[in-house]
């Protein structure tokens, strides 16, 4: 449960490697959360994640999960719930993958639609049907700017992301007034490597941290949709209506 100041107690990150599920983890456990579970795949780079969370002085313990072996998925996610509730899903798992090669081999292109998509809509439910069962708690599922209209630069990565914001919104509708909170974050580019890494000079980039940032305040005022940074509302409205033979011919 939520502790007296509104801060979440447990939380569990979908994508343990993931640098804005770990930018989250640290801040809220600045704020007080006392248990995060970090699922990925078992591999030196989730251990070293945890192991960068202990001495902020959380509990921290990895969980085994795989977004593509969607078949594992209730048992691993149900043994965590059954062990104690959650109070925070974060489902922060995705691969942007290579639009020039994924063109080319649709294999490959199969799996960024899989992860970004498939495996989400499996996780999704299952930690949605927890949360609901337990009678609280939230689920903040990670989109992209890329999901609102389709880019010639990324529309393998876009559509998958596409199809997950418009099931994250469908299904915060049917969790409407159960006591579960869903919550849609689309941020734009995320810089790696800091403000002069990769895709720094793309607009409206944004980093792990500011995205962590914008998920607490997010969940304190217990938004539906959050754009990181908000300029982006106003951008992706606009987009949307920008005639088509136009559109083709703009720098995004």
């Amino acid at each position: 449960m939520k502790d007296a100041f509104g801060a979440p107690q447990s939380l569990l990150v979908l994508g343990g490697t993931s640098a804005i599920g770990l930018a989250t983890a640290r801040r809220l456990i600045a704020r007080r959360t006392r248990t995060v579970l970090l699922a990925g795949r078992p591999s030196p780079a989730l251990s070293a994640a945890a192991a960068s969370l202990r001495p902020l002085g959380a509990e921290v313990r990895t969980v085994p999960f795989d977004a593509l072996d969607t078949a594992s998925h209730e048992e691993r996610l149900g043994a965590v719930f059954a062990a104690g509730d959650v109070d925070l899903v974060l489902l922060a798992f995705w691969v942007l993958g290579d639009q020039a090669r994924d063109e080319s081999d649709p294999g490959a292109a199969v799996r960024v639609a899989q992860t970004n998509y498939t495996g989400a809509v499996s996780a999704g439910l299952v930690c949605a049907g927890a949360l609901q069962a337990q009678g609280h708690g939230s689920l903040v599922v990670l989109s992209s700017v890329a999901a609102e209209r389709a880019r010639r630069a990324d529309f393998i990565y876009g559509s998958s992301k596409a199809g997950l914001d418009v099931f994250a919104q469908g299904l915060g509708d049917a969790l409407y007034g159960t006591g579960v909170h869903v919550m849609v974050v689309r941020p734009g580019p995320v810089r790696r490597g800091g403000p002069g890494g990769a895709r720094a000079a793309e607009p409206f980039a944004t980093t792990p941290e500011a995205v962590a940032g914008a998920i607490e305040l997010g969940l304190r005022r217990r938004s539906e949709t959050v754009w990181v940074p908000g300029a982006l509302r106003m951008v992706g409205s606009a987009l949307r209506h920008v005639p088509r033979p136009l559109f083709r011919r703009l720098p995004v």
